[in-house]
C-alpha cells in the first residue's frame, strides 16, 4: 500500500485506509454511482469497513482516496491494482465518485495523478483499465482519453446480479502517455473554468 499523498489543483489522491468508511459509504451505497462495479455495492458501513479492509490489505494495490482540496471533503476512490513490478505494469480501477461530482474536472485530474503516480513515479511501462461491456458512458471516456482498446474477454467475471460480463480492456502505454496527460491536464483546465 502506498503512503504517497498525490496533490493536483482541484483534488489530492489520498492513501486509502479503512478510517474513509464513513465519507466513502453515502457514494459507494449508492446503487446508480456503484452500477458497474463488479463487487457487491456496500449497504452498511460494516460492509464499507470490511471493503476497504480487504482493498488495503492488499500488497499488489495502491488504493487512494480522492479529496476536494477546497473543502477537503472525501468524495470518492481510485486505484492501481494488480500491481506487477517485474513485468512493469499495472491495471487502473476500482474507481467511483459521489454523483454531485459527475462531470466536473475530479475524474479528470485523479486519472492525471494516479496514471502520472504510474508511469512517473513508479516507471511502469503499461497500465491497463476494463470496463463493462454494458458500460458505454466509460468505454466512451477511455476512448476520449486516447487509450486503446485491446480487445474483449468474453464472459470474464460474474456481475453481482449474477449475469455474465463480456471486459472491454484497454490500454496505455508509457510513450503514449505524454499526449494522455497532456489531453487530461487540457480536460481538467477546460472543467475548472467552466
Amino acid at each position: 500500500m502506498s503512503n504517497q499523498l498525490l496533490e493536483g489543483a482541484v483534488v489530492r489522491l489520498v492513501p486509502l485506509s479503512t478510517d474513509h468508511t464513513d465519507a466513502l459509504f453515502p457514494s459507494a451505497s449508492d446503487p446508480e454511482v456503484w452500477r458497474w462495479m463488479p463487487r457487491p455495492r456496500p449497504r452498511t458501513t460494516a460492509q464499507m469497513h470490511a471493503m476497504l479492509a480487504e482493498l488495503t490489505a492488499d500488497p499488489t494495490r495502491r488504493g487512494f482516496a480522492v479529496q476536494r482540496r477546497d473543502d477537503g471533503a472525501v468524495i470518492g476512490s481510485t486505484s492501481l491494482y494488480d500491481l506487477d513490478p517485474g513485468h512493469s505494469r499495472a491495471e487502473a480501477g476500482t474507481t467511483w465518485f459521489d454523483r454531485s461530482c459527475w462531470g466536473g474536472p475530479y475524474n479528470a485530474e485523479s486519472k492525471l495523478l494516479l496514471f502520472g503516480h504510474a508511469f512517473d513515479d513508479l516507471g511502469l511501462a503499461r497500465l491497463a483499465l476494463r470496463t463493462d461491456n454494458l458500460n458505454v458512458r466509460s468505454q466512451q471516456a477511455l476512448t476520449r482519453l486516447g487509450l486503446v482498446h485491446e480487445g474483449t474477454l468474453r464472459s470474464h467475471m460474474r456481475r453481482p446480479d449474477g449475469t455474465r460480463r463480456d471486459s472491454l480492456y484497454y490500454s496505455l502505454l508509457a510513450d503514449e502517455w505524454p499526449a494522455v496527460r497532456d489531453a487530461l491536464r487540457a480536460r481538467v483546465a477546460a472543467k475548472t473554468a467552466a
